[in-house]
């Protein structure tokens, strides 16, 4: 099929095709560095935050004032293995997945509010 390919087109095709190979080891280095930063600034700090998330979860107990990932703080009076039941009000309970607490307060913060 060469007679269909004009000649200087093949001749200037062959320096493209063995220039390729060279420039491989930048971009294995380009590649590592990527995977370096990604690690560093997006799987490790998420891998952190699930960590203290868990361990927040599982140190809930009765009488801890919590606030819900939707916003509504109250106070802890009833833990279950996958529900909280929390206190907004004086008569008003609220029951709640325990992956929905999403921070702890100090005790009396909601005295205070």
């Amino acid at each position: 099929m060469s007679f269909l390919i004009p000649a200087a087109y093949a001749d200037a095709a062959a320096p493209a095709a063995a220039a390729g190979p060279a420039g491989t080891g930048f971009e294995w280095v380009f590649l590592i560095g990527f995977l370096v930063i990604f690690y560093l600034m997006i799987w490790r700090p998420q891998s952190k935050r699930a960590k203290e998330h868990k361990n927040l979860l599982s140190g809930l107990q009765k009488g801890d004032e919590v606030v819900t990932s939707g916003g509504i703080a109250g106070k802890v009076t009833k833990v279950t293995d996958d529900f909280v039941v929390v206190e907004v009000s004086d008569s008003v309970e609220l029951k709640f997945q325990k992956g929905a607490i999403a921070a702890t307060l100090p005790k009396g913060t909601l005295k205070a509010i």
